[in-house]
């Protein structure tokens, strides 16, 4: 029997409800929380810089990348200084680049606008690049000890099973339930403490397909978990069709050197370097458009490729086949656009590269000199 169809109605939160939640959360957080590295303290810079990685990335994902980040930028001074190339070189690998540029642009306001100091006010913090509501409430609680509720994808998921909310957890309508239910279970003390311990019960316990019920702490008042439908919700929309997109890259050889080209800040895989080429119709004219998208960029023709090879990759939105061809030309004309140039391949491991182009270019050193047929 569903959540809306039973027989009595959905009981508002009353006073007791709130607190029992918050306490029995508090005292499972204190014997089974999580020691993660940027709990360590209430540094706000680490704070936010921790709170942005692990937006749509999973925690053991995160910690590597965020010890080697704050290594090489342990201020927002440093970071805000950093050329955007070496934000994504340290980035890279960790995907959704659009984080790093954000983090990057936010730390040259906040040095240029605020002094240096990350803002403590929800107003000035949630008009930074990179900061919706959610993440702003977690560095504000974390780091200044405010009271502000999060809805993260882990709450969203705790939430909606506690409440057996069978709704769309992405309307709109349902979206406003649960910042009012994330609000209302606020404790007035142990604000981030219990923050935490949100996070982590999603993480760990209140799983997606599996949830591990008999460990959780707040089973008992869960509804979701009364009626039997925890491993139902929140409810799943039909499953979307992953288009595929063929794409051409050409790896282009001039004595010890190869050419490569920097996408543009903004879209995908924004200030990222790559071996030069770009999306096809099909995959049986790729060498044909290949040789259109690099003429402009080449002085001698090339004749027969040595080499090729696919590979494929997934993307959030779509999945991909790079088909890569290998190339030499004679002579190496001066490239007049900035987003070319030729590197040498004793360099190529300080671009900042996407997975895929890092993948093609770990092939090329175990290919053979002959021809493609």
């Amino acid at each position: 029997m569903g959540c809306d169809q039973h027989p009595f109605p959905i009981p508002p939160i009353s006073a007791p409800a709130t607190a029992r939640f918050a306490q029995r959360l508090l005292r499972w957080y204190r014997a089974f929380g999580r020691d993660l590295p940027w709990r360590n303290g209430s540094d706000p810079y680490a704070v936010w810089l921790s709170e942005v990685m692990l937006q749509q990335t999973q925690v053991a994902t995160v910690i590597p990348y965020y010890l080697q980040f704050l290594s090489r930028f342990p201020t927002m001074a440093v970071l805000a200084a950093a050329p955007l190339s070496e934000v994504l070189k340290v980035w890279e690998g960790l995907g959704y680049y659009a984080r790093a540029r954000n983090l990057h642009r936010a730390a040259r306001e906040i040095v240029a606008r605020h002094g240096g100091l990350i803002p403590s006010t929800f107003q000035a913090l949630h008009a930074l690049p990179g900061i919706g509501r959610s993440t702003a409430g977690a560095i504000l609680t974390l780091a200044f000890g405010q009271r502000h509720p999060i809805l993260d994808g882990n709450v969203r998921r705790v939430l909606c099973r506690y409440f057996c909310v069978e709704d769309p957890p992405r309307s709109r309508r349902t979206e406003a339930l649960l910042w009012d239910y994330a609000e209302r279970l606020l404790p007035q003390k142990e604000t981030d403490h219990y923050t935490h311990a949100l996070m982590d019960l999603g993480a760990t316990l209140c799983l997606p397909s599996t949830p591990d019920c008999p460990r959780c702490p707040v089973r008992g008042d869960c509804m979701g978990y009364r009626r039997g439908l925890q491993a139902d919700l929140p409810k799943r929309g039909a499953p979307k069709t992953t288009p595929h997109r063929d794409y051409v890259a050409g790896a282009i050889f001039c004595d010890n050197a190869v050419l490569i080209h920097r996408r543009p800040e903004s879209g995908l895989l924004g200030g990222l370097w790559e071996l030069p080429g770009g999306r096809i119709d099909t995959a049986g004219t790729s060498r044909t458009q290949l040789r259109q998208m690099l003429q402009p960029h080449l002085r001698d023709r090339i004749g027969r490729w040595r080499a090729s090879f696919s590979l494929n990759h997934i993307f959030t939105h779509f999945k991909m086949t790079l088909h890569v061809f290998v190339g030499q030309v004679a002579n190496r004309p001066e490239q007049v656009d900035p987003a070319y140039c030729w590197a040498p391949l004793s360099c190529l491991s300080s671009y900042p590269f996407s997975s895929v182009h890092r993948k093609a270019i770990a092939r090329l050193d175990s290919l053979s000199n002959g021809p493609v047929g």
